[in-house]
């Protein structure tokens, strides 16, 4: 492993942790705004999805600056997006539920956003449990390639469930929606191939 990467894989680790050291910090000063756990839930949510963009991203940076070794943080920036993600549904499950499973099964068969948003953490799931090495060992390379191919359901899933959830201003999940487009045709060439990365 290089130096850079060496140095890089700590920073990047904690700078994925701010936004959670952030909305902490709004949430004990009050910052939330009048219906804070909404608030928290929308942000955690936002960052699932931005992280998700983010480690998409990995593979056309590397294309376009030649840094392979960038191709080692995709994982790490996957598990974030798989971390928020949980937050997100944790938020809606403890604080917004009050672990009320009757109702929560009502709401994710009733509600077509949350409905979308549960296909996509549990897709999000296998991804996250076969992300180490001993894991990619046991499943094989060529199939854990397949495995991850989730991700070209997982990401419009995630944009879609943002979209049906906003029921005014559709600029931000519009804007999403056409990072994803654009990451995802970057990569449908790969994908097409007998064993594409992901």
């Amino acid at each position: 492993m290089s130096r850079a990467l060496r140095l890089a894989k700590p920073a990047v680790f904690a700078v994925s942790l701010l936004p959670l050291v952030w909305v902490a910090w709004l949430a004990v000063a009050g910052g939330l705004g009048a219906n804070p756990i909404e608030a928290l839930n929308r942000f955690l949510g936002d960052w699932a999805l931005r992280f998700l963009l983010v480690a998409l991203a990995v593979t056309p940076v590397r294309r376009l600056t030649g840094w392979a070794a960038v191709g080692r943080l995709r994982r790490m920036l996957g598990l974030f997006a798989f971390f928020y993600a949980v937050l997100h549904v944790s938020s809606y499950v403890g604080l917004d539920q009050f672990f009320d499973w009757q109702a929560i099964g009502k709401d994710i068969l009733k509600r077509h956003y949350i409905t979308v948003g549960m296909a996509a953490l549990t897709l999000l799931v296998p991804l996250a449990a076969t992300s180490t090495q001993s894991m990619i060992r046991r499943v094989g390379g060529r199939n854990w390639r397949r495995l991850h191919r989730a991700v070209y359901v997982i990401t419009p899933l995630a944009v879609v469930h943002f979209w049906m959830m906003v029921k005014a201003d559709h600029s931000r999940p519009l804007v999403y929606g056409v990072v994803a487009a654009l990451l995802l045709a970057v990569r449908l060439p790969r994908f097409l191939g007998p064993a594409g990365r992901t």
